[in-house]
């Protein structure tokens, strides 16, 4: 379920560009108490690389850990660099919890500190290939996917990707497995054994909480799959194919402007086939994500005459969303609201 891993320092120093951010995340929603724990309990550290996983750890530990989140409120972690304080930090934690090969500085932090517990998401959540079609497949998180140990390829996987440069895939895979909330509550009990391992007197108190969490999880799929009911095979049009979960979990057809990676210009010739799929199709919104610039996708729209609304990847809170204590749950119930608003039934 996880890794436990002998401590050691690196001989040798990794190459990182500085960054002087800090972020220490407290914990967000209703986590179970332990009325046995004391003042004088140990506090564990919990280094998480971005925010679902923050997220996870800090609904999972409760009171009883700090959590770090390396990467900062509106950073993009396709790009994060570490400071070596921060690799340090790795190297010391309790227990750190990552998605191998989203993010290659935090893969050579953990390979070089060694940190003693890791869970890593690409162990434990069935993946999509990166080149899937995700829509209509109405997948229930077990079936569909192509995870790191060999689970089977969606039948209708077809590449719709478009990307003219590099993608942002770990090794094949769509990372954006948090999009739906039944892969990410798979994370919830690794967590809860990986703490328990690090601090025992806690254990029933982590896998309290991780119950909890994997609830709301629940509560939160079944909102998204009563909303999204009616727009069965219904267009969403995105400006790169992060949501390939998302569509595949709730039956709706993707169509990305560029594909996993947001970094492109996509070609005029693209842009014409959008135009094209908006029209055949009658959609009425293109959507935008938060970290990256909106200027292609509002343009297209204005010119198309249609709107362009905002939907989120939760690769990371904003500035703004985490002063005014945004948390998953709450972003993705604002996702529902954007699609049920913004799609159009077929």
């Amino acid at each position: 379920m996880f890794r436990r891993r002998r401590a050691l320092v690196a001989a040798a120093a990794i190459p990182v560009a500085f960054v002087a951010v800090a972020f220490a995340a407290t914990a967000n929603g209703d986590p179970v108490a332990d009325p046995a724990a004391s003042s004088d309990d140990p506090r564990l550290r919990v280094v998480t690389s971005f925010y679902p996983l923050q997220f996870v750890a800090e609904r999972v530990a409760g009171d009883h850990a700090d959590i770090v989140n390396l990467t900062p409120p509106a950073a993009d972690p396709h790009h994060l660099e570490l400071s070596l304080a921060r690799v340090r930090e790795v190297g010391t934690a309790d227990v750190v919890v990552t998605l191998g090969g989203f993010m290659h500085a935090v893969d050579a932090a953990v390979e070089t500190q060694q940190p003693a517990r890791v869970v890593d998401a690409a162990d434990l959540v069935y993946l999509l290939p990166a080149n899937a079609h995700a829509g209509g497949s109405h997948d229930h998180g077990h079936g569909h996917g192509h995870g790191h140990d060999g689970h089977s390829h969606s039948d209708h996987a077809h590449d719709e990707s478009h990307d003219q440069g590099h993608s942002h895939d770990i090794g094949g895979y769509d990372p954006h497995f948090w999009l739906d909330p039944t892969r990410l509550a798979q994370l919830a009990q690794p967590v809860a054994d990986a703490l328990a391992d690090a601090a025992p007197a806690n254990a029933d108190a982590f896998h309290a909480n991780a119950a909890a969490l994997e609830q709301d999880l629940a509560d939160l799929d079944a909102e998204f799959a009563e909303a999204l009911a009616p727009f069965q095979g219904a267009t969403l049009v995105t400006n790169h194919t992060a949501f390939g979960y998302l569509a595949a979990r709730y039956g709706l057809e993707q169509v990305g402007i560029t594909g996993l990676s947001h970094d492109i210009e996509p070609s005029p010739a693209r842009l014409r086939e959008i135009s094209d799929v908006v029209r055949e199709h009658n959609v009425a919104t293109i959507f935008y994500e938060t970290l990256v610039s909106p200027r292609v996708v509002q343009t297209l729209a204005a010119d198309l005459g249609v709107h362009a609304t905002v939907l989120d990847t939760l690769e990371g809170l904003t500035d703004q969303g985490a002063e005014a204590g945004d948390d998953f749950l709450t972003v993705m119930r604002r996702n529902l609201q954007s699609l049920t608003d913004g799609l159009v039934a077929p």
